[in-house]
C-alpha cells in the first residue's frame, strides 16, 4: 500500500513534547503507558512525560479507541410503553500517540467491516475525530511477524503523522511523515517546524526497515496458505489442535483485528435502561447457538478453525486484506502455546 506523504523531516524529542503537549492539556491525549513492569496500555495522558517510548508494543491494542470495548449506542427512561430514548453523548475529538505499524495496519483491516457500503455509524465518527500518530519499531519482540505480511516496521499510511526513531539512538531524533490533513492540522496547532533530513527521507525509512527486517526472528512464508486452508477444511488436523485449546478467548480479545460483537440491553428496576455494543469471541460456545437450540459450531475444533481461517483465508476473500497483522499477541498471551505462524507452517506441511 502506497502512502501519501505530503512533507517530511526531521522533529528532535523536546519538539514530540510540544507537539503532544497541546493535546494533552486538552484532555484529548492517549498514548502508551508502563503501568506495571511487563504491561503497556494506551491510556488518557495529561503529562506527556508519562509516555513509554521504550517498548515493543502494548499489551493490548489501541483498537479500543475506535471500537470500544463495551459501547451504549442507546438508552432510555422511564417505563410503559413509550420511554424517553435517551442518545449516547458524542465522542470528542483524540489524538491517538504510539501506534505501531502492525496496529496501524490493523485500523486498514477492520475498515471494510465497518467502513463498507453499510458504514457503521459508531466506528466513522470516531475515526473522524481521531488523530493517529503512528511509531515505528526500534526492535522487533520475540514474537512479532508482521514482516510476513508485507508491514513495514517503520512506516504505515493509516497513520496522519508517522515517526520513524532515528539512529544512532543518542541521535534522540525522528524522522517524520506528514500523511494527512489532520496531520498537518495537530503539527500546526503544535508551532512545531520539521528540520530537513540530511538524507532522502524515503532512503532513510527503507534503511531502517531492512536493518529492523533483517533482526526479526520469526519468519514465515504465508504464501499459498489460503489454498491449504481451503483444501484442509475437514483434516483431522483442526480436532488434534482444539485438544489443546482451552476456548478462552483471549486471542481474540487481544488480537488488533477481532471485530466479533454482541448486543445487549440492561434495564433498571426504574425501568431505565441502555442498548450495549460488548466484545465477543467466535471461540465461545454460545457465540453461534441459535434461538432454536442449533448452533453451525458446536465443537472447539470448529470454532478454533473458524477464527483461524477467519485470520488466513476468509478476510482475504471478502476483503482482500489478510486477517492478521502479525502482531504476535495471541501467541504472547496462549496459556497452552497455540501458534499462529505454527499453524501456516502445518498447513503448508499438510499439503506437501
Amino acid at each position: 500500500m502506497s502512502v501519501t506523504t505530503l512533507t517530511a523531516g526531521v522533529m528532535s524529542r523536546e519538539d514530540l513534547a510540544r507537539l503532544l503537549a497541546g493535546p494533552a492539556s486538552e484532555g484529548q491525549l492517549t498514548a502508551p503507558v508502563r503501568v506495571a513492569p511487563e504491561v503497556v496500555l494506551f491510556v488518557p495522558v495529561r503529562d506527556p512525560d508519562a509516555i513509554t517510548l521504550d517498548y515493543v508494543n502494548s499489551t493490548v491494542p489501541p483498537k479500543e479507541y475506535l471500537f470500544p470495548r463495551a459501547e451504549k449506542i442507546l438508552g432510555w427512561r422511564g417505563s410503559g410503553p413509550q420511554p424517553e430514548l435517551v442518545l449516547p453523548p458524542e465522542p470528542q475529538p483524540l489524538v491517538l500517540f504510539g501506534v505501531r505499524p502492525c496496529d496501524l495496519r490493523a485500523i486498514t483491516v477492520l475498515e471494510p467491516v465497518f467502513g463498507g457500503p453499510y458504514p457503521d455509524l459508531y466506528w466513522r465518527r470516531r475515526r473522524e475525530l481521531t488523530t493517529i500518530v503512528g511509531l515505528g519499531c526500534t526492535e522487533p519482540g520475540p514474537y512479532c511477524f508482521c514482516v510476513a505480511w508485507g508491514i513495514s516496521p517503520v512506516a504505515a499510511p493509516e497513520a496522519d503523522l508517522m515517526l520513524t526513531p532515528l539512529e544512532p539512538p543518542a541521535a534522540g531524533g525522528y524522522l517524520v511523515a506528514v500523511q494527512s490533513a489532520k496531520g498537518e492540522e495537530l503539527l500546526r496547532r503544535s508551532g512545531v517546524g520539521l528540520e530537513a533530513a540530511g538524507t532522502e527521507p524515503g532512503v532513510l525509512r527503507e534503511r531502517r526497515a531492512a536493518e529492523l527486517t533483517a533482526r526479526f526472528r520469526r519468519l514465515i512464508d504465508p504464501t499459498g496458505v489460503e489454498r491449504a486452508a481451503e483444501r484442509l477444511f475437514e483434516h483431522p488436523y483442526w480436532r488434534e489442535l482444539a485438544r489443546r485449546c482451552l476456548g478462552c478467548g483471549i486471542c481474540t480479545f487481544l488480537c488488533p483485528t477481532c471485530h466479533c460483537f454482541n448486543v445487549i440491553d440492561r434495564t433498571a428496576p426504574d425501568g431505565s435502561g441502555g442498548r450495549y455494543r460488548c466484545w465477543d469471541s467466535c471461540l465461545f460456545e454460545r457465540f453461534t447457538l441459535q434461538a432454536s437450540g442449533h448452533n453451525p459450531r458446536p465443537t472447539r475444533a470448529e470454532r478454533l478453525r473458524n477464527r483461524l481461517l477467519h485470520k488466513l483465508s476468509y478476510h482475504r476473500t471478502r476483503y482482500g486484506l489478510e486477517g492478521c497483522t502479525g502482531c504476535g499477541r495471541c501467541v504472547a498471551a496462549c496459556p497452552v502455546n497455540i501458534d499462529i505462524a505454527e499453524v501456516v507452517a502445518d498447513l503448508k506441511g499438510l499439503m506437501t
